[in-house]
């Protein structure tokens, strides 16, 4: 019989469990308040429009673009400690949101937070490959998205609360001061190990990696169609106010902290290449469904179906580490990232201007990215992973 897998941590990666364990939730908690409550925000209060959202949405996802910069950091910073600068980076653009209520206001705050969010990512990802075995990784990722899914959940209940005794700004400024606190704290903390293998401080592209990149450009411009216009479509089209988003969000997050595990287990038992053809074939028919569905409650459903195959993307990340040389993880992250970003940058502002000739267009594209990633993920080797 087949034992349920387990992290089994060593000398040379607790400390970096607990450490990332930290930062993650800390991420988690205000990246989820600030995406909780932008969309309300950005409608009811700023009055933006559709087109408005994409170019703010389109502008948030340029620091994920510049991620390659990471790899030019990483000369002046140790990697865990730019992994903390970057949680109180996020923190500041948090907190600032609410109290610069105008579309360059939320421009403004919107890109700052990006930049801690999206570095934040890039370090954790190369930390937990470079720490982590090929069947510790997929494990980790899964224990961090379900530790974020029950700190989510704490941070829809914390909105709800809020909105009682707070306006937006104000619960905008508790959120972000949690993060700017912990990433100053986190400065001084060193999780490290010397038995880690030195990283390339230069850009990395290679041949070999091809297969990598072109699922990381196309899992970045499907990922982008759902984060900018799946929420939007619910707020605006079918009327969702701030309690049923949160309670939305909340159940999301309930449903992830047991999925996640399954998943990261998933990839060991059946390799990343069964993983994201389930997640790209599904996604086909949601995104179909986002566009011909006119009821409100079933389009929530589907938000909640394709939150469920979110945890799935951490497969991309556990397939370098199968192909890839231990000293290309670190600049490969970043490079990997700045690929995934290429088409966000462009796709939320010609999304929303598409959504003004036709809400169906971007979901409709959607549909057809997803059947162009389970076209190239057909050509991923199998690895199997020893139990």
């Amino acid at each position: 019989m087949r034992t349920k897998q387990r992290i089994l941590l060593s000398d040379q990666n607790h400390k970096m469990y607990w450490y990332l364990t930290v930062l993650t939730c800390v991420v988690g908690f205000s990246f989820q308040g600030w995406r909780t409550l932008f969309n309300n925000f950005a409608v009811d209060e700023v009055g933006i429009n559709a087109f408005q959202v994409g170019a703010i949405q389109s502008l948030r996802e340029v620091p994920g673009f510049l991620s390659l910069l990471v790899v030019y950091l990483l000369l002046i910073f140790k990697e865990h400690r730019l992994s903390a600068l970057s949680v109180f980076v996020l923190g500041v653009g948090v907190a600032a949101a609410g109290f610069l209520g105008s579309f360059w206001g939320l421009v403004f705050t919107t890109f700052a937070m990006s930049v801690g969010m999206h570095y934040f990512e890039t370090t954790r990802k190369s930390l937990i490959l470079q720490y982590f075995s090929r069947q510790q990784a997929p494990l980790v990722f899964a224990r961090l998205l379900s530790w974020t899914a029950v700190v989510n959940i704490c941070v829809g209940g914390v909105i709800l609360g809020l909105q009682y005794v707070m306006d937006i700004p104000a619960i905008f400024c508790v959120i972000g001061a949690v993060a700017i606190l912990v990433g100053l704290g986190a400065l001084f903390v060193n999780p490290t190990s010397k038995h880690i293998p030195k990283q390339n401080n230069k850009m990395v592209f290679k041949k070999k990696y091809w297969l990598f990149y072109v699922i990381n450009f196309l899992s970045g411009a499907r990922r982008q169609i759902f984060v900018v216009f799946a929420v939007f479509i619910l707020v605006q089209r079918h009327h969702y106010s701030v309690a049923y988003v949160t309670a939305l969000f909340i159940l999301n997050n309930i449903i992830s902290y047991f999925v996640a595990p399954i998943i990261g287990r998933m990839i060991n038992k059946y390799s990343e290449r069964a993983v994201l053809s389930m997640e790209y074939g599904w996604m086909v028919f949601i995104f179909l469904g986002y566009a011909f569905i006119d009821n409100a409650w079933i389009v929530g459903i589907l938000y909640i179906i394709d939150n469920i195959f979110y945890p799935c993307s951490m497969a991309i990340n556990t397939y370098f580490q199968k192909i890839g040389e231990p000293e290309d993880i670190a600049p490969s992250m970043a490079v990997g990232f700045t690929i995934n970003h290429i088409s966000a940058v462009v796709i939320p502002v010609m999304g929303g201007a598409l959504w003004l000739l036709d809400y169906r267009i971007p979901f409709v594209v959607g549909a057809m990215l997803s059947v162009c990633s389970l076209y190239f993920v057909q050509k991923m080797k199998v690895y199997h992973v020893e139990s």
